[in-house]
């Protein structure tokens, strides 16, 4: 499949968005060649709510389409019909400002011992921004499309592939009536290249990978999209079916037309067998200190600043450990509170000279908190129960604590 092939491209394509981005963002490893892959430079991208585009992470498979805005339109398909031009999405329906923290589903994924998948993402691969564009609810109300029950919305990406796939992902239809947009504008700037210009499906709290780039056909259909679904050549359940699937080693994902639930972490805990990456597992990541030069006490208290976020769900409790997590305390959470954005967390601590670890855990208002560490590869249906995040094939979702740590050396002035 296309999708499993190396894409030498994607050099000269990083080259250019690092230059873009003005050292905000670095090249990410990526072993096997496959991805676009940059996240933010510095830890302290994450010690503040807003994220500069400057910094926000950047991961695509296929090579960014060459793009005429002017020609540029979304075909409406499946159960409407019709296609929107760019003036059309801009002008003939309301604008609304969405703030979403958007995180790649393999964030993470360099904890996993055994390694797995391509890209070894730490923690970087998150930013939260404002994203302008148009309800998705108007459109589809505006072709008669309001009844919500047991449908999807498929969105395909124009992007090329090297193979035969196409790059198509499926929502529920009620999420995409509550809150999505087809966005065209990131923090007040027209949508970069690199981030879907000229329009993306912008789907809040949810994994990046379901708000399609460089957006070409949106199609209400019954039934999530398998195989034959599309009315064009090609592969079209690769990314929505196989890839983004989270499943044990050696673990074939069983094909599903429909899920009950969106919630990740629900499926986890045996809602789905092989769980799709839709909404955000709860997350934390600490910005100051950030671990590259030692702290300077010149007060008694030092402050610990990061973010925070849980998707579709609100982040309830965030706790700090200077000692590795050994002992816990609660921290501040303040600052902007928005569905599907994350939280900025304070903590004042009373730092002692010498060599510390801090980390952070979040705990959402489920009662669903950060696991500890990745589990082994074989103890997948214990994991969650041991305090430990799915070993999985693709290194989907992880949100154990481990890479949120920084060692910090203080002394005194």
């Amino acid at each position: 499949m296309g999708i499993e092939q190396p894409r030498a491209s994607r050099h000269d394509e990083i080259d250019a968005i690092v230059e873009s981005k003005a050292g905000g963002v670095t090249p990410t490893r990526d072993d096997a060649d496959k991805y676009t892959v940059v996240g933010a430079t510095s830890r302290r991208t994450f010690s503040n709510w807003l994220t500069p585009i400057e910094e926000h992470f950047v991961c695509h498979r296929n090579d960014m389409p060459a793009i005429d805005a002017d020609s540029w339109t979304v075909s409406l398909t499946g159960e409407f019909e019709g296609a929107l031009s760019m003036a059309a999405i801009k002008h003939e329906y309301p604008t609304v400002a969405v703030a979403h923290t958007m995180e790649c589903a393999g964030n993470g994924r360099g904890q996993h011992r055994p390694e797995t998948g391509s890209v070894q993402w730490g923690f970087e691969a998150a930013g939260t921004a404002f994203w302008t564009g148009t309800p998705v609810s108007t459109i589809l109300r505006d072709h008669d499309v309001d009844a919500a029950a047991g449908r999807w919305l498929t969105a395909v990406g124009g992007d090329p592939s090297d193979g035969d796939d196409v790059f198509a992902r499926s929502i529920p239809l009620s999420k995409a009536l509550d809150d999505c947009i087809l966005a065209y504008e990131m923090n007040g700037q027209p949508l970069p290249r690199e981030h879907g210009y000229p329009v993306r499906l912008l789907v809040p709290g949810w994994y990046g990978v379901n708000s399609v780039k460089w957006l070409e056909e949106l199609r209400v259909m019954d039934s999530m999209v398998v195989e034959g679904a599309l009315e064009r050549p090609g592969t079209h359940a690769d990314w929505q079916q196989r890839a983004y699937r989270i499943h044990p080693r050696g673990t074939e994902p069983e094909v599903h037309e429909t899920v009950e639930t969106g919630d990740t972490w629900e499926q986890l805990e045996g809602a789905v067998d092989s769980p799709y990456t839709f909404d955000s597992n709860v997350m934390s990541v600490i910005g100051s200190p950030d671990g590259e030069s030692p702290v300077a006490r010149s007060e008694s208290v030092v402050e610990v600043r990061g973010v925070a976020w849980a998707g579709d769900d609100e982040v309830e409790r965030i706790e700090v450990s200077t000692d590795g997590g050994a002992q816990w305390h609660d921290a501040e959470l303040y600052g902007p509170s928005y569905a599907g954005a994350w939280r900025l967390f304070r903590y004042d601590w009373r730092a002692q000279p010498g060599t510390h670890t801090l980390v952070s855990r979040a705990t959402d208002e489920l009662g669903r908190r950060q696991p500890a560490r990745i589990s082994d590869p074989d103890d997948w249906r214990e994991a969650l129960e041991t305090d430990a995040f799915p070993w999985n094939e693709g290194g989907y979702a992880a949100n154990a604590y481990e890479p949120n740590r920084v060692e910090v050396v203080v002394r005194s002035e």
